[in-house]
């Protein structure tokens, strides 16, 4: 059995020390049972189910969230994750990135609770993207939303679900309508049987980015972690503790990144930590029991909330290029104490492998680059030291203190950086850059290959390669010279369809038709006059 530790109460001016119990090792089985929406604790309790109140659009939404009593969910919500001067970004449901949280986790349940559309879409996008785990979903319908028997719908449900032999956890989330409607996860039992339950509240009203969601749930765990660590003994890291202090990763990042990243610690006599969020409830008292906390995505600000609570010291950046591995290894070796001949030992020995590979693989050509991932800054900067002409990387995530130093260093190179970049700013940049290759979201992509400009797309083209160390130095060549290299085929593909006409006029037509933005615009008004119309009925 592994050597144990725990958690004692944190003293203000003291780091937290996490124990773990030899004796805690409950059985493991990534066994899920039947699907859970076909158990009776989660059919509907009357009616037919349905989304009531979906459509009545964001600000009544809020407003009914707040006179629900969810005014402190949302407040916190704003400061976390602060909105940019267009409101908030196009991208797809917040609630996404908590969900896939929690399906890539072993020995964890996922429940969701909000309109059936909503359901539907999102358990399709999740398992579009290999997620082969049970969705629960507690349905409702106005009476049930309205009395608060969903909630105990909800209730019912976990009670079911939450058997110690399959789970370790079950997450309930409240969608947009549930969140209006006041819905209390948070009266939830806080384990049933043993099995921790975490309730949160995703909402598009109030959590800007799928991206950002995953935070929200990250924050959650690490916080009942955090708490049940400084109650005493906690179950060891599937592998044991580690020998050499850690240092937490936290952001979805390549499989191979953390590995290059332990490489790159060695030297400085430290080891690579659990990422956060974590795949196993165990890896979140281990990733609390680290040295350092590296915010390589720095928009988890909820996350990094609960590892300052328990005493640990944050570093932004990461290791990418020869200037951000050096700058990374410094941060990092200054808030472990490691001396400094040891850091620059490490320098030199990953520095000119980083810098040697940078020579070979060059990017010739002017770039825009825009993302809702996290890693868009960490890319920008690799590609700048690559070679491309990089004039503007775009974000949906907000700014954070942990971006700061990526910021910085792309704004002395030049490079425009956008924060909370919408799909105009995007496309208005690719318009005044007019770039050699544009990468960004599908429909900036969309709209480069329109204008016969290659384009790759950021999620899965970009952001699923190795960027960290030596391996990513040279990672992103070959994927985007070739695309620059496709320039001449889409030119002979314009010239081939060209004259067929775009927009309203798309076609080969006998006789061209005339636009009549006219019609479109008494469309609009009428179908404004009906929505405010229905409104007033419902009102009365």
């Amino acid at each position: 059995m592994p050597d144990t530790r725990h958690l004692t109460p944190i003293p203000d001016d003291a780091s937290a020390e996490v124990r773990y119990d030899s004796a805690a090792e409950a059985p493991i089985s990534n066994e899920v049972p039947g699907r859970a929406a076909e158990s009776p604790a989660i059919a509907p309790a009357s009616g037919k189910p349905g989304g009531e109140g979906c459509h009545a659009g964001e600000t009544e939404l809020r407003k009914a969230a707040s006179m629900a009593g969810k005014s402190e969910t949302l407040d916190r919500y704003a400061a976390d994750y602060p909105l940019g001067p267009h409101d908030k970004p196009q991208s797809m449901c917040p609630a996404f990135g908590s969900l896939r949280v929690g399906l890539r986790m072993r020995r964890t349940a996922t429940v969701l609770s909000g309109s059936a559309c909503c359901v539907y879409g999102l358990t399709f996008t999740s398992h579009f993207y290999g997620a082969h785990r049970t969705v629960g979903y507690v349905p409702f319908n106005s009476e049930t939303l309205v009395t608060g028997k969903l909630f105990e719908d909800i209730k019912e449900a976990v009670e079911a679900l939450a058997d110690p032999a399959l789970y370790d956890a079950v997450v309930v989330t409240n969608l947009c309508v549930p969140t209006a409607s006041g819905v209390p996860l948070q009266l939830l039992p806080k384990q049933i049987n043993g099995v921790r339950i975490i309730g949160i509240d995703v909402p598009g009203l109030g959590v800007p980015t799928h991206a950002e969601a995953k935070d929200v749930l990250a924050g959650a765990m690490l916080n009942y972690a955090r708490q049940e660590a400084e109650q005493g003994p906690v179950e060891a890291p599937r592998e044991g503790p580690s020998e050499r202090p850690s240092v937490t990763l936290v952001g979805e990042m390549f499989p191979a990144d953390p590995v290059g990243i332990g490489r790159l610690l060695e030297p400085l006599g430290l080891a690579a930590g659990p990422v956060v969020p974590t795949r196993e409830w165990r890896e979140l008292y281990a990733a609390l029991d680290c040295a350092v906390v590296a915010a390589i995505h720095p928009f988890y600000t909820a996350a990094f909330r609960e590892f300052e609570a328990a005493g640990r010291q944050i570093v932004g950046s990461a290791p990418v290029g020869r200037d951000g591995t050096a700058a990374w290894l410094e941060a990092v070796g200054e808030a472990c104490g490691i001396a400094r001949s040891k850091v620059e030992a490490a320098k030199q020995q990953f520095l000119p492998a980083i810098q040697a590979s940078l020579a070979e693989a060059r990017i010739p050509g002017r770039v825009t680059l825009s993302g809702y991932e996290g890693s868009e800054l960490l890319v920008a900067r690799l590609l700048v030291e690559s070679g491309a002409d990089l004039r503007y990387v775009g974000t949906a995530c907000p700014r954070t203190r942990w971006s700061d130093p990526d910021r910085e260093w792309l704004e002395a190179k030049g490079v425009r950086v956008q924060y909370r970049a919408s799909l105009e700013q995007d496309l208005a940049a690719m318009e005044e850059f007019e770039p050699d290759l544009a990468i960004g979201t599908t429909p900036v992509v969309q709209k480069a290959k329109a204008r016969a400009i290659p384009g790759l797309y950021f999620t899965n083209l970009i952001s699923a390669r190795p960027l960290m160390g030596p391996a990513g130095a040279g990672s992103l060549a070959q994927v985007m010279n070739a695309a620059l290299a496709s320039k001449a085929r889409f030119d002979d593909m314009k010239a081939f369809f060209s004259g067929v006409g775009e927009g309203y006029a798309a076609g080969i037509w006998e006789e061209l038709p005339s636009d009549r933005p006219e019609f479109r615009k008494r469309h609009q008004r009428r179908s404004g006059k009906a929505a405010s119309a229905g409104k007033a009925e419902a009102a009365v």
